[in-house]
């Protein structure tokens, strides 16, 4: 008689964590302020924090991030805490990484580990797990060397999950040859998103933006103002994906309103390439709306790092509207001065009223860098309306004895073309 196969299910072991900062530039409410941020992203991955450990030093540790008297201490705190792991606030180099290891006999994870393990279990659209595979297969290539023990080590947990294969194997011919895959299907899709922009750019609409440190509120924003039902969680890196909607403004014009990643302090430079293809959005927009949760006690911080970020991708020149939401809840007054912004507003992100009145400021600025130009087109050259429905936005549009009469915001090819037919 054959035997019965019996499944067990196996619970996933819980993470207890231990976090780990060097403070060198002896800023202790800073420092406090990252393992703050950096247990709210353990916590998004699933693990808890049960200690903390911040070191002042002149500078990092080059072999063992932190000195080897402090590392005894963590030592002893993983026994007493029970605890199955380690996350360093900065990126460790393959050799810090192996050297704790070897000393803690522990997991040991830094901040962009613990990113790219969130980004994972986020990524929902064939385009957010590549790059998030991506990112993740650049991460462990330059760390073969140094990621024996981690990668030996059998159990799930942070670092281990992936939309790609769920076993990488340690060869590096391997790994590169998996990037180069990736990277000509990032290209493709590169590719497809261009020529959805160059059709949304034949609508003559504007495109805005919304940009913003992680958790402020984009996608809530985004959601409000036009049903796109984008996920919503008061959890850092709720989503990854790009989404685009129509939204009309209150003088009757239309936009494409576009949301974004968040950003974050400490961004990998692996996680800034990976999502380059997601990003490069931003430098098409004609308009910035700059999110900042205002509840938020760290939120000048937050504000710098947002342009920071924007600045390395190369889009510092464009016209900002700061958004501080949340304005529903206890709020620290006066709101942080914004000496980039070219408007600013306060909202609610579930306050219909108050996001009326930020469409309204997104209208005004529009409105002061967009040349609109009235022309009038004899009824015998009707195949400009074409054009001019085609390529601009209409303001007005009437009949009159002569031809048509159209009040429109164009481009400067279509200017060019139908400037003999300009009036004033």
């Amino acid at each position: 008689m054959a035997k019965e196969t019996v499944l067990h299910d196996i619970e996933e072991l819980e993470e207890r964590v231990i976090l780990v900062a060097v403070d060198a530039d002896n800023r202790d409410d800073d420092t406090e302020k990252c393992l703050d941020e950096l247990e709210e992203l353990a916590k998004t991955a699933g693990a808890v924090t049960v200690g903390r450990v911040i070191q002042k030093r002149e500078r990092v540790s080059t072999g063992y991030y932190v000195g080897s008297g402090k590392l005894d201490e963590i030592k002893t705190m993983i026994n007493a805490l029970d605890a199955t792991g380690i996350i360093c606030d900065d990126e460790l180099t393959p050799a810090q990484m192996r050297n704790m290891e070897k000393i803690l006999e522990t997991k040991v994870m830094d901040r962009t580990m613990l990113i790219l393990d969130i980004f994972a279990g986020r990524a929902v659209s064939r385009e957010g797990k590549i790059q998030v595979e991506l990112a993740q297969l650049k991460y462990r290539l330059s760390r073969l060397t140094g990621m024996g023990a981690a990668m030996s080590r059998l159990g799930g947990g942070i670092g281990t999950r992936g939309p790609g294969e769920k076993k990488l194997e340690t060869d590096r011919r391997h790994i590169k040859e998996r990037i180069y895959e990736l990277r000509r299907e990032l290209e493709e899709i590169r590719t497809h998103r261009s020529l959805l922009r160059g059709q949304r750019n034949k609508s003559g609409k504007p495109v805005v933006s919304l940009v913003g440190y992680t958790n402020a509120g984009k996608s809530t924003i985004l959601n409000s103002l036009t049903d796109a039902g984008v996920l919503e969680e008061d959890k850092l890196f709720a989503t990854l994906d790009t989404t685009t909607r129509n939204v009309e403004l209150p003088g009757g014009s239309n936009i494409y309103l576009t949301d974004t990643v968040g950003f974050i302090q400490k961004l990998s430079h692996h996680l800034v390439e990976a999502f380059k293809a997601t990003l490069e959005e931003l430098t098409f927009a004609d308009i910035l709306l700059h999110v900042v949760d205002a509840s938020d006690g760290n939120r000048e911080k937050h504000m710098e790092v947002v342009y920071s970020t924007l600045k390395d991708l190369g889009c510092a020149d464009k016209p900002v509207i700061t958004v501080f939401n949340k304005m529903d809840r206890e709020i620290e007054l006066p709101l942080p001065e914004d000496r980039i912004c070219t408007a600013r507003v306060e909202t609610c992100a579930k306050d219909l009223k108050s996001l009326d009145g930020l469409l309204d400021v997104i209208e005004v600025v529009l409105k002061s860098f967009r040349n609109s130009m009235k022309v009038l087109i004899p009824y015998s050259e009707g195949h400009l309306l074409a054009v001019i429905h085609g390529k601009c936005e209409i303001i007005s549009e009437e009949h009159t004895a002569e031809g048509t009469l159209i009040e429109a915001y164009m481009n400067e090819e279509a200017a060019g073309r139908l400037e003999k037919y300009r009036v004033e």
